[in-house]
């Protein structure tokens, strides 16, 4: 359940310095609306040197487009009251130029052909090797930076 009283609908940030810093340098968020696999993915993305921001909410983590520039965005599948598909076509719409990678519990072939007909770099089956997302978003990033 969203943290109305938060920024980004997620208790444990887990950045350093304020959301609007953390966003200027990066520009990577995550959204999962599993609080564990959220928290998680942010210390592994930490751990690589990234700083990144963190939702847990769709409604928040689009909301933030407007006060701040998304990169890279890794989403989940898989969410109550908007998928990561309807994200997707959200940030093709109101941010083209970020880079998608979706991550998912359950490995749909049609869904991950969908994603990525749609613009994902990538998609992913929950578990996947920590190693690998990381390479991903670094590659996305360098992408998204030319």
């Amino acid at each position: 359940m969203p943290n109305a009283n938060s920024l980004n609908g997620s208790e444990d940030l887990d950045t350093k310095g304020s959301p609007l810093s953390a966003s200027a340098r990066d520009g990577i968020w995550l959204l999962d609306d599993d609080v564990s696999m959220l928290k998680a993915l942010g210390r592994l993305m930490n751990s690589a040197g990234f700083i990144v921001e963190k939702f847990n909410h769709p409604a928040a983590f689009l909301a933030r487009l407007e006060h701040g520039s998304c990169r890279v965005a890794i989403l989940d599948v898989w969410m109550p009251d908007m998928n990561g598909l309807e994200v997707q076509a959200c940030l093709r719409r109101d941010s083209p130029e970020t880079r998608i990678i979706f991550i998912s519990g359950r490995d749909d072939p049609l869904v991950r052909q969908t994603a990525l007909d749609a613009g994902a770099v990538a998609f992913l089956a929950k578990p996947f090797d920590d190693e690998n997302l990381v390479g991903l978003v670094r590659e996305a990033q360098e992408a998204a930076a030319t």
